[in-house]
């Protein structure tokens, strides 16, 4: 009488087909790469004023808007209210036509007097606006 000692050997066919997984890998790769580069930030371009290595002569000379921390705003000498910004702009703008415009923020002003100074600008005709920080 023979007596097995071990069993037989069946082959072990449980084997994970990985094929799906990285078709899947593949295809979620290519819709990232794809929809990456349609995305487009928003934002405003902004336009630094240059460095001028001789002190401005008088025809040169801009338009300066201050903006304070506390909400006030300065052309000039003067203090105006953010309504008045734009007839102001005109009014120096027809004395001087060639100046640019400068609005010099506090880092600590509000964006909206900021926007709103930068576009009675443009709506007075400016065409070239520059923001600057302000000590």
């Amino acid at each position: 009488m023979k007596i097995l000692t071990q069993l037989p050997q069946e082959e072990d066919d449980s084997a994970i087909d990985l094929t799906p997984m990285l078709d899947v890998v593949f295809i979620m790769l290519i819709f990232f790469i794809v929809t990456a580069s349609f995305l487009k930030e928003s934002g405003f371009e902004v336009n630094k004023p240059a460095v001028q290595q001789q002190p401005p002569t008088e025809e040169s000379q801009s338009i300066v808007v201050k903006i304070m921390a506390d909400g006030q705003i300065f052309i000039g000498p003067r203090r105006v209210d953010v309504r008045s910004v734009r007839p102001n702009i005109e009014r120096l703008r027809a004395e001087k036509p060639e100046a640019p415009v400068v609005v010099q923020a506090h880092a600590e002003a509000r964006n909206e007097l900021l926007i709103k100074a930068m576009d009675a600008a443009r709506l007075a005709g400016a065409v070239d606006v520059s923001i600057a920080e302000l000590n």
